[in-house]
């Protein structure tokens, strides 16, 4: 799991703090197929099977006190695009997903992740939660693993992973850089499960998963409002039931080897371009327009958090005094008057408030795990 890989790999990459930039040129990657897994960051306890690795999920949560709102709520987003730096450069995949029960799992709660690949049509969703993929420019598919964790032992897998399909073609939903999608997920009088459906509002194009494991059964919302501390008991942080997620603290999908943990100030071979904000503004951002409820209502405040406590992170492997050196910043949430919407990454061209950069990241575990008892990181209301 993350804690005990930091454990492992935490000197990694410190004598080269002081080092520039390297650039990654766009359309600079191999297409050969490759099997990657990235899990959900879980607490100390916790550690991860077939060959998963997890690491910083920094997130933002929309919120609303309306009954129903965690069961039932569209995201609208429009996909980033490479620009002089691939997107996938800061980290293979972000992800759109939330708490739900699991009878199998610690708790009685798995984690869902609907997964988007940037520059990489999908080959392949595993049932431990992996997938395999093939790159393609600015082309977005997507997988969908639910991750348990064991009530006995602390293993955390998979329960359920399926591909995002074209409800035309059969084949992966392919979505294009610059496309709106919605992302609707939702239940419905069947309780077969949480429903997913994807769709590409520029193309037209739309598929659907429904979250129904075929030993673990029906995995429904776990929670019936999306309010701050309705939060994964065996997570990190104490959150809403649902956010989105850039997962960071890996290199790309086509470095060699790929998806490979990695930690700031780290400039080696592969170097960790997540903690290095000017990478993040060489390619046009996420834009996160907002999110609607089933009742028509739409979120009015937002909060972030994140798994490591932002900059705490940062601190630790490049040193305090270093923070802002190349490798060594930590992107953030801002609000975009230009595009009427959230990025992720840095102060892109047309941001009207970044939240104080790393600092709308709590540092210090101070709020409780529901269930667990432990501590979590605590969220900050942006909005």
């Amino acid at each position: 799991m993350g804690h005990r890989l930091l454990r492992l790999f935490g000197l990694a990459g410190l004598s080269a703090i002081a080092l520039s930039s390297i650039p990654i040129a766009a359309g600079a990657a191999s297409s050969t197929s490759q099997a990657l897994c990235v899990a959900h960051h879980p607490t100390e306890y916790v550690w991860y099977t077939g060959g998963c690795t997890g690491h910083d999920e920094p997130e933002i949560d929309p919120l609303s006190n309306r009954p129903g709102s965690a069961r039932d709520l569209t995201w609208t987003v429009v996909l980033p695009t490479d620009g002089t730096i691939n997107v996938d450069a800061v980290g293979p995949t972000f992800w759109i997903g939330g708490t739900v029960t699991d009878p199998n799992s610690r708790y009685g709660q798995a984690f869902l992740e609907l997964q988007f690949y940037p520059n990489s049509i999908t080959t392949g969703c595993t049932a431990g939660g992996g997938y395999n993929v093939v790159f393609s420019p600015n082309t977005y598919t997507a997988c969908s693993p639910v991750w348990e964790v064991s009530r006995k032992g602390g293993s955390e897998s998979a329960a359920f992973n399926a591909m995002l399909t074209d409800s035309a073609s059969g084949g992966p939903l392919m979505m294009h850089a610059g496309d709106t999608i919605t992302d609707h997920q939702y239940v419905t009088p069947a309780a077969d499960g949480m429903h997913i459906t994807v769709t590409d509002l520029t193309t037209g194009h739309a598929g659907t998963i429904i979250l129904n494991s075929k030993i673990d059964g029906p995995l429904m919302p776990a929670f019936d409002r999306q309010t701050l501390g309705n939060a994964l008991s065996w997570g990190l942080v104490n959150d809403a039931p649902n956010s989105l997620v850039w997962e960071i603290g890996h290199t790309g999908d086509y470095t060699t080897p790929a998806g490979q943990f990695c930690l700031p100030g780290s400039t080696t071979k592969n170097p960790c371009y997540s903690y290095n904000v000017p990478t993040w503004l060489k390619f046009s951002p996420i834009q996160i327009k907002g999110v609607t409820f089933g009742d028509g209502s739409s979120a009015k405040s937002w909060a972030a958090v994140s798994d490591y406590g932002g900059r705490r992170e940062v601190d630790q492997y490049c040193g305090a005094a270093n923070y802002g050196t190349p490798f060594c910043t930590y992107p953030f949430y801002a609000f975009n008057r230009a595009d009427n919407a959230f990025t992720y990454g840095g102060d892109y061209p047309g941001t009207s408030q970044d939240f104080g950069q790393w600092a709308q990241f709590q540092q210090q575990k101070n709020c409780t795990s529901p269930m667990g008892g432990f501590p979590q990181y605590c969220a900050t209301v942006l909005t």
